[in-house]
């Protein structure tokens, strides 16, 4: 079932906040719907390696982030504004990585920089738990690591061109998935689930495109 709605109560922080849509008995934000749909638009644009990918992950990333602060959760947040930083990056990291014909050049990344990957996203899921069990911030610190360091490593990838940043990224929606269900959030379990089929089909995407660029091109933007 799905109706209109008005939210009541309390102080109104914007029309985007205190209007919504209810879905299934969920109540949802015109901010946050917008900013997940934002955020899924994401992941469409990658595949296609367009420059938009940037501005419009950045307005994801400020809907989310007034979403978060409305609803005091300062953790997620904080991961909004380290994606935030790296968007900008990848924006300005995009618009010299192009070619004429090819778009944003793509490359499959080496030994080398999938371990430093690796490193990173086990050190950092370690150290980042460890903070959340200290601080008494999450009821379950170790997926939740997770998904904060496997976003900010994905988004690092996905700035300098890897295409195993969709890996990662596929990573993440297997830990989030079961994480909001657990919590109760079945929407944006949902959003996860789409994610998932739309990783899948970037990282293809992404392969052949670089199998079809030539190893000239390949070779100019690493």
């Amino acid at each position: 079932m799905l109706c209109w709605e008005r939210q009541t109560g309390g102080a109104a922080v914007g029309f985007l906040h205190s209007s919504g849509v209810t879905v299934l008995g969920q109540w949802i934000s015109f901010a946050e719907l917008a900013g997940q749909l934002a955020a899924l638009a994401v992941v469409f644009l990658a595949q296609r390696r367009t420059l938009w990918t940037w501005p419009v992950q950045v307005a994801a990333t400020v809907l989310l982030f007034s979403v978060y602060i409305s609803a005091h959760l300062g953790g997620l947040a904080a991961r909004q504004v380290a994606i935030l930083a790296i968007s900008v990056y990848g924006w300005w990291a995009w618009t010299r990585r192009r070619d004429p014909v090819y778009g944003v050049v793509v490359r499959r990344g080496s030994t080398r920089e999938r371990l430093v990957m690796l490193g990173l996203f086990a050190a950092g899921t370690a150290a980042m738990a460890l903070l959340l069990t200290v601080l008494d911030a999450s009821w379950a610190p170790w997926p939740d690591a997770a998904i904060f360091i496997g976003t900010l490593v994905a988004f690092g990838a996905q700035a300098a061109g890897l295409v195993e940043f969709w890996l990662v990224w596929l990573v993440v929606d297997a830990v989030g998935v079961p994480l909001q269900l657990a919590s109760g959030l079945w929407f944006s379990a949902l959003v996860y689930i789409v994610f998932a089929v739309l990783v899948v089909h970037g990282w293809w995407s992404w392969n052949r495109s670089v199998k079809r660029a030539p190893a000239a091109v390949r070779a100019a933007s690493s």
